[in-house]
């Protein structure tokens, strides 16, 4: 009887233990997949809290003039200019500042299209692809246009695919078409600087450009003084200003709107 006893609890003490050790492990277990979520959550936060930020040209061009005025809408801004007909959505460039694109929105805006900046989430396009949704559904005017600079002008393109027609056309500032924009009454207006230093790759997809196609090409331009967020990693030295630069975008896009008015 005592050996039966002595072996009982032989038996309870190893099914204790092993009841122990497999607690253990699974407390090991969690702790590692925490440390991976914390070290994950802390470079998702490095990456995109890292992004380029609106100098205060572009903070001053935030406020109203007389001619522009700038409101906040529920998708992001609206730069509020003479035009009627016109209204162009314009998506940002990766990790950029939304308002880094005010001084020569506000300068479009000016002309011949009010123009809506969206801001996007964690400032990146594929994150809001279909903002433009809300827009259209909430203003009323006769002719829509999409655009945007960079990747910003990239998701543009794609959202325009899927909504040919619904647009009057596409305006892309140093950007490339990713899908098929073929179609009756459609354009592509394609700006971009000669010192860009991506300059080879806004040459892709020249498959999925529509037949009513116009390309500028700015004379000593870059990538980034398309906006007011300083210089870009990996871009071109650029050899006109950046006032220069965006005046001649302004002309450019009001030349191909007047153009394409019907």
């Amino acid at each position: 009887m005592e050996i039966w006893k002595r072996n009982k609890k032989k038996r309870r003490n190893r099914k204790s233990k092993r009841k122990k050790n497999k607690m253990a492990k699974k407390q090991k277990g969690l702790l590692a997949l925490a440390v991976i979520l914390a070290a994950l959550l802390l470079a998702f936060g490095l990456y995109f809290g890292n992004y380029y930020h609106a100098d205060k040209t572009a903070q001053q061009a935030m406020k109203s003039s007389r001619t522009v005025k700038v409101k906040q809408t529920a998708e992001g801004y609206l730069f509020d200019g003479p035009a009627k007909k016109n209204a162009i959505i314009f998506y940002p460039g990766a990790k950029v500042e939304t308002t880094a694109y005010a001084p020569l929105l506000k300068q479009i805006a000016s002309q011949e299209a009010d123009v809506f900046l969206v801001a996007m989430p964690l400032h990146m396009a594929f994150f809001g692809l279909n903002k433009a949704d809300k827009i259209r559904a909430s203003y009323h005017y006769q002719n829509w246009y999409m655009s945007g600079h960079s990747l910003g002008a990239a998701m543009a393109a794609m959202y325009s695919a899927d909504h040919l027609k619904d647009y009057r056309g596409l305006i892309m500032l140093a950007g490339y078409p990713t899908k098929d924009l073929h179609a009756a009454n459609f354009s592509v207006l394609s700006i971009y600087g000669s010192k860009d230093g991506n300059a080879k790759m806004l040459q892709k997809n020249p498959q999925y450009l529509p037949n009513d196609y116009t390309k500028q090409v700015i004379k000593g331009g870059n990538h980034a003084q398309f906006g007011n967020y300083g210089l870009q990693k990996g871009d071109g030295q650029a050899t006109i200003s950046r006032k220069a630069q965006q005046q001649a975008t302004a002309q450019a896009v009001r030349q191909y709107l007047l153009a394409h008015d019907k």
